[in-house]
């Protein structure tokens, strides 16, 4: 159903409940919020509600009575052709067909932006992730976050929120430290100068590679440089290319940012001279008084704003070095995101690695004066890749960590964007290259439903070729089962990008992009489309080929995959 009929469905019991308190039938108690839901077997209707049951206890009735009296009194008319009460206390509520298949004509209009809220939602929302660390390239585990990440800001997109999508770029701080003593180690072999790496340091061979390029450039502009205390330029220009290549990382799987946060910046004072945001930020904490000083160093009180877990402890912010903690960072980048450019919400999607920082992060947001409420952490879980059953641990190529770069080149973009949205973020993964890689579409889940949506291409044009045109007029004619069940998926991706941007589960939409192929499939095998015997009902089936191909496209839109008309 589109996400209009189901408000019409929640506003038709209300009105039901209401007029059953009305006339006696049931007591006047307060209302909870109707919930109405798709049923998992199609024989029970269109909706179920469990508002009966929700309402028994303070009614002190048996929820079949309650459901009972509801059911009787919601109206039937051009929405809705009936409604039963079912044990233990459900109301099924079935939609009129010709109205369902009006539905259709609005997904044609839509095309592949079907799904889209027709109204803005009015709030403003930064999704920030990936932000891994300049210092290496992207590793498969990004590229859940990455996916996840950028899947979610187009699902909010959708459900009509302002979104921002945002990169934080740690530019600060020591393990930039220790980039810049090892690519200068790198940098100084490449002048046949002798030098170590540091403790620590970075020993991937894209640090050789960096080095190269810099080399080509600077030529023996540093050789003279001391080992320990690498020039800025040198460094800055390292993680200038760093960032190129985590950029054309990302582009190849479809992930752009609206915006990339350098941590630096947040040390720096604005053109309008105001304070910097860590400036800012720890003056509204001492201010606050949830700072204290001891054993040298500057503490956050996190207790004191409100960071509930059984082992409160405080967190350092300047250590007795003088030197602001990563935790400091955060809490100015928080700031300047609530209180500076003014997010109304604000999505952080990090590894699951970062759960015990969630607690403190959201506690600093409400000492300096935000809602830590309106802070959001999406954790998600590790990626293992196998092929068959076996794991694969290590790149072939390097002997390192697999990079997104080379799982992008084995399987593609649009492989690799499907997999790795198939689970719940909270649920590790394990990414199956053979499936991945397979050109059957019984093994690979995106191929099956980009082959779907082929067929659809293909039926169209072959209508056209044959001057066969779709026809709104003859929609009454889609009376098959397996037309019903078609029409029923196609309209239920409005309201799924409602409920995914709610619950930020934006993983639904593969399970979603199956179903909807299997019910194209199941259709097209019992419904004949294109009939020289029965032209009307070619017409109509083809207005819902038509239908199905726009629910598909926009699907694999929202996923970030490609629509094929061929394949």
């Amino acid at each position: 159903m589109s996400s209009d009929t189901r408000e019409l469905v929640r506003a038709a019991l209300s009105d039901a409940l209401l007029r059953a308190q009305q006339d006696g039938a049931l007591p006047s108690v307060p209302a909870p919020e109707v919930r109405v839901q798709r049923p998992p077997n199609a024989e029970h209707g269109d909706y179920a509600c469990n508002l009966a049951m929700r309402l028994a206890g303070a009614m002190r009735l048996p929820p079949l009575d309650v459901a009972t009296a509801i059911a009787a009194r919601v109206e039937r008319g051009d929405l809705i052709a009936d409604a039963e009460a079912a044990r233990p206390g459900f109301i099924n509520l079935r939609i009129r067909g010709d109205w369902k298949r009006d539905r259709l004509l609005d997904a044609i209009a839509a095309g592949d932006g079907w799904g889209r809220a027709s109204q803005p939602a009015g709030e403003r929302v930064q999704v920030e992730f990936v932000s891994a660390n300049p210092t290496g390239p992207l590793q498969v585990g990004n590229g859940r976050g990455a996916v996840l990440g950028d899947a979610l800001a187009t699902v909010l997109d959708a459900a009509g929120c302002e979104v921002q999508r945002e990169y934080y770029v740690n530019d600060a701080g020591g393990q930039i430290g220790l980039f810049g003593q090892t690519l200068l180690a790198r940098y100084l072999q490449q002048q046949g100068v002798e030098a170590e790496l540091p403790e620590g340091g970075y020993g991937g061979a894209y640090m050789i590679d960096l080095a190269g390029r810099i080399a080509e450039e600077a030529g023996a502009r540093w050789r003279e440089a001391d080992a320990g205390q690498p020039p800025q330029e040198l460094v800055d220009r390292g993680l200038e290319l760093m960032l190129e290549q985590i950029r054309a990382d990302l582009l190849l799987i479809g992930v752009r940012f609206d915006h990339w946060q350098s941590e630096r910046a947040l040390f720096d004072a604005g053109d309008d001279d105001a304070a910097a945001p860590y400036e800012a930020a720890m003056s509204l904490l001492r201010e606050g008084g949830y700072v204290v000083e001891k054993e040298g160093a500057t503490w956050f009180r996190s207790g004191d704003a409100g960071e509930e877990q059984d082992d409160v402890k405080d967190n350092v912010l300047i250590r007795s070095s003088g030197e602001p903690t990563y935790f400091a960072s955060d809490v100015a980048y928080h700031y300047d995101k609530f209180l500076r450019r003014g997010f109304d919400r604000v999505i952080d999607v990090w590894g699951a690695d970062h759960q015990g920082h969630v607690a403190r992060t959201k506690a600093s947001v409400s000492a300096v004066g935000g809602d830590g409420d309106q802070l959001e952490v999406l954790l998600y879980q590790l990626v293992h890749l196998r092929r068959g059953q076996e794991r694969v641990r290590m790149s072939k190529r390097t002997g390192e960590l697999v990079t997104l770069r080379e799982l992008v080149e084995e399987v593609g973009a649009d492989a690799t964007r499907f997999f790795l949205l198939q689970r719940s973020a909270d649920a590790q993964m394990d990414f199956d290259l053979d499936a991945a890689t397979s050109q059957d579409p019984r093994q690979n889940p995106v191929s099956y439903v980009q082959y779907a949506h082929a067929r659809c291409a293909g039926i169209l044009r072959a209508a056209a070729e044959q001057g066969v045109e779709a026809g709104a007029e003859h929609l009454a004619l889609l009376e098959h089962p397996r037309e019903d069940a078609l029409i029923t998926a196609i309209l239920t991706l409005p309201e799924l990008v409602v409920d995914m941007a709610a619950r930020r589960e934006p993983h639904h939409l593969t399970t979603y992009a199956q179903e909807l192929a299997q019910q194209f499939t199941q259709f097209y095998d019992a419904c004949r489309v294109l009939d020289a015997d029965e032209p009307q009902r070619s017409a109509a089936r083809l207005t819902l080929v038509e239908a199905a191909k726009c629910a598909l496209a926009a699907t694999l839109r929202l996923i970030g995959v490609s629509a094929p008309d061929e394949m």
